[in-house]
This record gives C-alpha cells, sequence and structure tokens, in this order.
C-alpha cells in the first residue's frame, strides 16, 4: 500500500523491464570453444583407425583356410567349424577328393614339396611305396643336379613307374628303377636307377628326340634300359626279369597294349599322356616289346612293326 491510494507502485518494476531491453542486444552468449571440439574429434578418429588396424592385424594372423564357415541361409553363417582334411606324405595336407585327371578311387596328389603320384596305384610295383619312389627320385636328381641343372626338383616330375631292377654286367648291383616325368619341356622323363637309397644312374630323354613323323603313340626311344639287361650279358640274361615298357600318346588313343616274350599282350596305363606296361619275362628274348596303339572305335592306329623308326631287334 502507498500514500496516493493503497496501490503497489509498479515504477520501479517498470523501469527495470525497460534497461534489461536495452541490454538484450548487447548480451551474447560465449563462443563455442571449436579448437578444443576438433582437437577431441580428431583424437577420436585417431582412436578408432588404430582400433581398426588393430582388428586387421589380428585377422591377419589367422592362417588361411584354417576355418571353413558353416553358411546358413541368406549367405550367413553361424558357426565356423574346422574342416577335416587327407593327411599325405610328409606331414602336408590335401583337400579330400580325387586330383583332377586322374581315374576315381586311386590315391592321387602332389606332396607340397614332392613329385605328383601316378594315375593308379598298379604303377608302383614290387613292393615300392610311394614313399621309396618320391625319396629315390629325389636322390637321383640331386646326386645329378651339380651337372645338370635343367634336371629341376622332384616336386616338378609325376611318378608313372617304380620297379625292381636287376643288376647286370654292365651295372651290377639290384635296386629299383623309378620313372619321373614333366609337363616341360614336352614329353621330358628321367629313369633313376636306385641301389641301397642311392641314386646310382639316371637316363634322360625327352619329345625332342622324336622323329619328325612320330605317330600318335611314340614308344620312349631310349627306354630300353626298362625292358633289357646290357648287351654283354646277351643270351645268359638273369631270370625272371622285371620288364616295363613307356612312351607317348595322343589324346586320340584310347588304349595300348604291349607284348613281351610269348607271354599276352598287356593292357597299359594312360596317364597323362604317357602309357606305362610291366610284367615279368622268365625267358631269354631278342625282339623288344611289341607296342600296339588303338582309337576310342578299337581301330589299330599304331603298330611298333610298322613304326620304321623303333628298333624292334634287341642288341
Amino acid at each position: 500500500m502507498n500514500e496516493t491510494g493503497g496501490h503497489e507502485d509498479f515504477g520501479f518494476e517498470a523501469r527495470m523491464r525497460e534497461l534489461l531491453a536495452e541490454d538484450a542486444y548487447t548480451i551474447s552468449p560465449s563462443p563455442a570453444p571449436y579448437p578444443a571440439i576438433r582437437q577431441r574429434g580428431l583424437a577420436e578418429r585417431r582412436r578408432r583407425v588404430a582400433l581398426t588396424g588393430a582388428v586387421l592385424a589380428t585377422l591377419a594372423a589367422v592362417p588361411v583356410g584354417a576355418y571353413a564357415v558353416a553358411g546358413g541361409s541368406g549367405g550367413r553363417s553361424s558357426t565356423a567349424a574346422p574342416q577335416a582334411s587327407a593327411s599325405v606324405r610328409g606331414g602336408t595336407t590335401a583337400t579330400p577328393g580325387t586330383t583332377p585327371g586322374t581315374t576315381p578311387g586311386t590315391t592321387a596328389g602332389r606332396d607340397v614339396s614332392g613329385p605328383a603320384r601316378p594315375a593308379t596305384a598298379g604303377q608302383l610295383l614290387d613292393g615300392i611305396t610311394f614313399a621309396q619312389a618320391a625319396d629315390g627320385l629325389a636322390a637321383c636328381l640331386k646326386a645329378e643336379g651339380g651337372t645338370k641343372a635343367r634336371l629341376g626338383k622332384a616336386e616338378d616330375y609325376r611318378i608313372i613307374l617304380a620297379a625292381k631292377s636287376t643288376g647286370d654286367s654292365n651295372a651290377p648291383g639290384d635296386g629299383f628303377h623309378v620313372v619321373g616325368v614333366k609337363e616341360q619341356p614336352a614329353g621330358f622323363r628321367v629313369v633313376c636307377d636306385i641301389e641301397d637309397g642311392v641314386g646310382s644312374g639316371i637316363s634322360v630323354s625327352s619329345s625332342d628326340a622324336n622323329s619328325a613323323d612320330a605317330g600318335v603313340v611314340v614308344p620312349d626311344v631310349n627306354g630300353g634300359a626298362l625292358y633289357q639287361q646290357s648287351f654283354i650279358d646277351k643270351g645268359r640274361w638273369k631270370l625272371p626279369f622285371r620288364w616295363a615298357a613307356i612312351g607317348t600318346v595322343e589324346p586320340s588313343v584310347a588304349k595300348v597294349t604291349v607284348s613281351y616274350g610269348d607271354a599276352g599282350p598287356v593292357a597299359a596305363v594312360l596317364d597323362h599322356g604317357w602309357f606305362v606296361a610291366a610284367g615279368m619275362l622268365d625267358q631269354q628274348v631278342t625282339l623288344a616289346p611289341h607296342v600296339k596303339g588303338y582309337d576310342g572305335a578299337g581301330k589299330l592306329v599304331y603298330d611298333s612293326d610298322t613304326d620304321r623308326t623303333y628298333q624292334r631287334t634287341l642288341p
């Protein structure tokens, strides 16, 4: 109540409102601390990049193929489970299944540090294991590597035959042969002689030695070491004698047979462009193996008896 009538004097309050209205345009909020905000943002970004790099480094440390993802519908997966692998010689592993180009149901494939296996188990004869054949090939190549650099290493080869060898006057001592072939150069092969685990000799040949008019079947021009004993021992071979015949074939050839001595023809194995036949000889012979080739229709397309480049008579 005031002296003029008991009403409150709002003069002071009105004056205060006027002063506040005048200062409203002069008062502004404090500027945002932009440098500090930017610094915090950069720090956060660096932290996230470092975290991502750590995750990638962790993933890179996991061996490739260590786990196969068991996928669900829509391409998603809920479980990562180890997958089984087939054990092969040398402690390495191979994906279960048959190696491309080999006969289903046969043991085939290539060790990481060794040669490829033959197309069939029947090409490893006389109780010789693949491990023995592979070790023999490697030892033979290593022994010859200093003078024949083009021979390469065991892993460059496919073993197509392993069979016991009978010593003669020219190369005394029994052991076994290992025949290894390479794709490059074409038709390249080695015949290694192994005695007591040591490479005692090697024979090298390739398709370069073939004549210009070679047919669809080409018996190995230097393959005599596999089916004959030394000419020094002519007429007095050591018997029984394990013999073998090898050579190259064109894709059009579906079957190859080899006859030697009085025994009937032996069906050769066709292995990646090579034919391989073997048998036991119980008598002295004077003629080389008789080789025939047939196409898919059973038509005779090669006969070594009519091949002018084939040496039919043994030395």
